[in-house]
């Protein structure tokens, strides 16, 4: 049974204005930490693969990755819970 009645759950945009620039500086950093482990791990790769270390980098690689698509999400996923 539908009432008719809705709730809004949005806020304005006044409001959330402060968490908009804090969540863009988190993306932007994000997104440098992801590069930068990812450049990483790759490194770890070669030389592991250089020195004939055998070592499995698959786990790591995907630790990074999983932080970057949780990182990456974070921004949208509050944007559209408080903005509606």
């Amino acid at each position: 049974m539908s009432t008719g009645t809705t709730a809004v759950l949005a806020v304005g945009a006044d409001v959330t204005r402060e968490l908009d620039t804090v969540l863009g500086w988190m993306a932007w950093l994000v997104t440098c930490a992801g590069v930068a482990g990812l450049i990483i791990v790759g490194t770890r790769m070669a030389l592991a693969v250089k020195t004939g270390d055998v070592e499995e980098h698959l786990r790591e690689f995907l630790m990074v990755m999983g932080a970057c698509v949780i990182g990456a999400s974070a921004g949208p996923l509050a944007s559209f819970l408080l903005n509606g």
